[in-house]
Formats: C-alpha cells, structure tokens, sequence
C-alpha cells in the first residue's frame, strides 16, 4: 500500500492493515535507546533527584544536632592563661614586674531539669527527621512512577494518533474512488479530508506531548534518553487489599508519617513546657580548677624589692544556683509553652483528619479507575464490533462514510482512554499505599513485574 501526502493511496485494503501499522509505528518511536523498567529508574532517581538528596542530608544532619544536645550533661573542661608585664613609676623610684598564670577549670552537671529536656527534646527531633526522609522517599517513588507512565501513556496517545490517521486516510481514498466513479458525493471526501487534518494536528500535539514527557523522566532520574517498558500482556492489574476503606484509614492513622510527626511534634511542646517550669529549679554542678602562678618584681631608687614565687592552688566543689526572681519571665514563657501544646494537639487531630480523608478518597479513587479499566475493556470489544459492522454497511451502501469515521474515532478514543486508564490506576495504587503510609520499594518492584521484559 502506497501512501501519498496529500491522503491518497493506491489500495483501499481492509481494516486489517491498520494494526500491521501501528505496530510499525510504535515500533518505530521507540528509537534505539534500551527499554528500562520502573525500579530500575526509580534507582537512578534516588542516587541523582535533588529534592530526595536535600531531604537525606537534612535527616543525616540531625543525628550530629542531638548529639550536641547530649553535650549538656557531660563534662566541660577549660583551659586559661595569662600574663602580665609592667612598672610603677613614683617619687621614691620606679617598680617592675611580671606576673604568670595558667589555670584549669572543670564543670560536671548533677542536677539541671531543663537540660534533660533539650536532650529529650533532641532525641524526638531525630525521630522527626527520620520520618520526613520517609516521606521524601515515598514522594520520589509516586514521582518517578508518575513520570514513567506520563510517557507510556504519551506513547501510546501517539501511535493511536497515528494509526487512527492511518485509517482515516484509507477512508478519505476509499471516498475519493467512489466520488470519481459516481457512486458517492463531494460531501464523503470533504467530511474524510477534514478528519484526515484534524488528525494531523492531534498527531503533532502527540508527539510534542510525548517529547515533553520524556524529558521530565530524563531529568528526574539523571539519564539521556529513557525508554520505559510498557506492560506485559495479557495486561493484569494489581488488586487493591484490604478491599475496606475503613481498614486503609485506620492503618494511615497509625502509620502514617505525617501524623507520627504531629505525635512527636506534641512531645516536643510538652518538654518545651518541662523546659519552662525548670526556670523555678535549681541546678548543682560539680566543678574544680586547678591553677600555677608566678610572679616577680624589683625596684630602683631606694624602693624595697617586691617578693617573687610561684603559687600552685586545686579546689573541688559543689555550685548550686537557685533563681529566686526574673521579673516573671519565667511565668510567662510557661504560660506561653501550655499555649502552645494546644496549638500541637490541634495540629495532630488536623493531621489525623487530613490522612483519614486522603487515604479514603485515594481508596475510592483506585476503585473507580478500576471500574472504568474494566468499562473501557468492553467498550473496546464492542467498539471493534461496531467499526467492523458499520465498515461492512459502508460498503454495502446502507452506511455513509461520517459513520465509518465516527466509528474509527470512537474506537481509537476508546483504546487511548483504556491505556491512561491502566496507567492511572497503577499509579493510584501507589498513591494510596504513600496516603496510608505504607508505600515501600517493594510496592515499586511489585508495579515494575507487570512491564514487559
């Protein structure tokens, strides 16, 4: 079959040969690079993605800012010294000297209410930062996967595009044979040429989609020219399980990141109030010094000679402080703290809600893409069926050729939506697992078994 540019070609053929050219198409956009599958990209991502490596510096950070924490109870040792040179001119002469001293100093908390609170409150923010790099992680899985399928879904748009072109050309030849041999009017031609253009403009928007699409998955996980693999016929999803909307909320609740935070974000405001109510205590510290001076001096002028020697000191001793008044600031930051901890346990409830109803409406929303891939299958077979029928009552003459291309286009819409459909609900899957908070890599390898080797 010979295709010309401006819609003609030689043979009018059969429907068959539009499938023998949407393979070659597909084939075709495909190009040279190595089909990649999702975990092994999502791999890539989390070496290279920017957003993922900025999280993880930040968590690995905070175990150096809790052990600084942890510093507020140990020892603490210093070391001074000193020296001093001068002279005392007067009336009955003039005197010099030279004094030197070295001192060691040391502190031991026993005793210090607000301390233990900082290290406390030291200790919950290193769990914080642990669970925001989880949740980080989670985001790049749902990215990567999004970006992955944006492709595929964009691929597929493509080469539907272009093999619905494919049979509308075949149907605007068929129309201009039977428009020259008088069996057909101007109008079939015209209705075929106007589709045959539509198409040509969706298939540029196609492509440049497409273009678009790859190169968002190139840059998020730092390669050139990626080509995801599609799925594995014969095409089947993962089922959704626990089948209960109620048994996804209630696990998010207990496990979810952002909810574990606001639990730990709690914590912190009531040892920030344990912190402000240690201003009324006292604290006890141990702390000694040990100290080696010297000094010498002389005179002139009939002055006496001023002593020289050194003076070798050690003490040991418990320091205690006890704050009696400070203008009520301590009160204040008290009252302020209380405050505060309300503000904390509104923003958990805040959390508990906003998870339970994300995770429900993910719930419902893999549901209904589940529905509609199911829907789409069928519409798919009988929109088959449907184009067979009206092609043969085309011939025949008892259809027109507008039915033969509202048929062609209902079943090319029909196979694209069915894609995005499957892909969209892949990827609500693991939307829904990261709402609940239980999205891992193994979900990642689990949608990476579905696509094609």
């Amino acid at each position: 079959m010979a295709l010309s540019v401006n819609g003609r070609h030689d043979d009018a053929g059969g429907f068959r040969v539009k499938h023998l050219v949407a393979g070659l198409l597909f084939a075709t956009g495909l190009g040279t690079a190595q089909a990649q599958s999702l975990d092994a990209l999502y791999q890539a991502a989390h070496d290279y993605d920017a957003t993922y490596l900025s999280a993880r510096s930040l968590a690995e950070s905070a175990q150096y800012r809790a052990a600084q924490a942890d510093a507020l109870l140990r020892p603490n040792l210093s070391l001074g010294g000193n020296t001093n040179i001068g002279r005392v001119d007067t009336a009955l002469g003039t005197a010099s000297f030279n004094n030197r001293a070295l001192q060691l100093a040391g502190r031991q908390p026993l005793f210090n209410r607000a301390s233990n609170a900082s290290i406390d409150q030291a200790q919950r923010e290193l769990e914080a930062a642990s669970l925001r790099l989880e949740t980080a992680e989670q985001d790049l899985i749902v990215r990567v996967a999004q970006a992955y399928f944006d492709v595929l879904a964009a691929k597929d748009a493509l080469a539907t595009t272009r093999t619905s072109k494919v049979a509308i050309n075949e149907q605007l030849a068929s129309a201009q044979r039977n428009f020259e041999v008088g069996t057909a009017t101007i109008t079939d031609t015209r209705e075929a040429q106007a589709r045959y253009d539509l198409a040509t403009a969706q298939e540029i928007a196609a492509d440049n989609d497409l273009r678009n699409k790859r190169i968002a998955l190139d840059q998020l996980v730092g390669r050139s020219n990626v080509e995801p693999l599609g799925l594995r016929p014969p095409v089947t999803l993962l089922p959704v399980l626990p089948a209960d909307a109620e048994t996804w909320a209630g696990q998010a609740d207990a496990q979810h990141p952002s909810v574990r935070l606001a639990h730990l974000s709690l914590e912190v405001a009531q040892l920030e109030t344990r912190k402000a109510q240690a201003g009324h205590l006292p604290t006890v510290d141990v702390v000694g010094s040990l100290s080696d001076s010297y000094s010498s001096g002389g005179s002139s002028g009939g002055s006496q000679l001023s002593r020289s020697g050194s003076t070798k000191s050690a003490s040991i001793g418990l320091e205690l402080n006890l704050p009696l008044f400070a203008g009520l600031s301590v009160q204040n930051r008290v009252k302020e703290t209380l405050v505060l901890e309300d503000k904390s346990r509104n923003d958990l409830e805040a959390a508990r809600r906003a998870v339970s109803l994300g995770t429900r409406q993910a719930y419902f929303g893999v549901q209904s893409l589940q529905a509609q891939v199911l829907a789409l299958e069928a519409a798919e077979s009988s929109s088959a069926l449907a184009l067979e029928a009206t092609q043969l009552g085309y011939r025949v003459g008892v259809r027109v050729n507008i039915d033969v291309l509202n048929a062609q286009t209902q079943l090319f819409t029909t196979r694209r939506d069915l894609s995005k459909a499957r892909y969209d609900t892949l990827v609500g899957g693991l939307r829904l697992r990261q709402a609940a908070g239980q999205l891992k890599p193994d979900d990642v390898a689990a949608v990476s078994r579905l696509l094609g080797q």
